[in-house]
């Protein structure tokens, strides 16, 4: 599944997910799905933080984390 945002696309599967932003510099980030926190009421942010693995990103609506909550198998917090 892809969800579009402001800054790019996140692309999610039950085993990842890979941020690909927008921009001259053509930024990736990917982590497990073991490493993702998805944090809700109102925040909507994706977090990952595993051993190798410590970034976030804040989404566009609350509706976004949803569908990325649904495709990846994952709660909101």
């Amino acid at each position: 599944m892809v969800v579009e945002f402001k800054s790019g696309k996140i692309i999610v599967t039950p085993h990842e997910i890979v941020v690909k932003l927008l921009g001259e510099h053509r930024v990736t980030l990917q982590a497990h799905i073991d490493a993702i926190q998805l944090i809700g009421r109102g925040a909507n942010v994706i977090a990952a933080n595993g051993s190798e693995t410590k970034w976030s990103l804040k989404l566009d609506s609350e509706q976004q984390l949803i569908d990325i909550s649904k495709e990846a198998g994952l709660d909101i917090q």
